[in-house]
């Protein structure tokens, strides 16, 4: 983890379903860490290079926004990999987590960036030859249901999954304006990570820039 030896590593004091008061505070876990090189797109702020994603593996039933409910609280990180000039050698670990077969620990894993082409849910498509082509897709290469943006791993940018509910705008906090899909977690048997009902942990971003902060969502 490209991690600067003299920052603070995040800890979460949120109440969950371990601590009822949140204390002692935890250390929270890596889910993810991505270099720019492997994920290019207009997601990245101007010299940035690293993106990470931590959270606290723990359920927190009703943590404050922009957090969802009975979900991980999240910390963003993003970096330019040149600023860290001595990394930290040994992250703490949490004091608690959840129970091993729940799926907010995440299994030691290499990442391997695939570029992918998905589709928003199909009354958002233009017209309606692409929406029923699209739907064939679907039903040609899966049950029918949200197969087209509900991929294994993780992934920047593209669609949201809608396979719980019908699709609705995710709005900004600090302006009202209706966020885009900045990052996904889904539930994934190489990760071991488990969202929900085999869901997905999405987090979304202002288009008037990380100054707005970002929303935190689990479908």
């Amino acid at each position: 983890m490209l991690w600067p030896a003299d920052e603070a590593w995040p800890c979460c004091d949120v109440p969950d379903e371990k601590s009822g008061s949140g204390t002692p505070a935890t250390a929270m876990v890596v889910v993810a860490q991505v270099y720019r090189k492997d994920a290019p797109g207009d997601w990245w702020p101007e010299g940035k290079d690293v993106f990470q994603l931590l959270w606290c593996p723990n359920v927190h039933w009703d943590p404050p926004a922009p957090h969802a409910d009975v979900s991980p609280v999240a910390e963003i990180r993003w970096r330019n990999s040149a600023d860290v000039t001595r990394i930290l050698a040994s992250p703490p670990s949490p004091v608690r987590q959840e129970d091993p077969d729940y799926g907010y620990t995440p299994a030691p894993c290499t990442l391997t960036p695939v570029p992918l082409v998905d589709f928003p849910y199909p009354q958002a498509l233009p017209d309606e030859e692409l929406v029923r082509a699209v739907q064939e897709y679907a039903e040609a290469t899966g049950d029918g249901s949200d197969v087209i943006t509900r991929v294994s791993g993780i992934k920047f940018g593209g669609w949201p999954t809608w396979h719980l509910t019908h699709p609705y705008d995710i709005l900004c906090q600090t302006c009202g304006a209706p966020c885009r899909l900045l990052f996904t977690v889904a539930s994934d048997n190489t990760t071991e990570i488990t969202v929900g009902r085999w869901g997905d942990f999405r987090i979304f971003a202002c288009p008037a820039g990380e100054g707005h902060g970002y929303i935190f969502d689990q479908h």
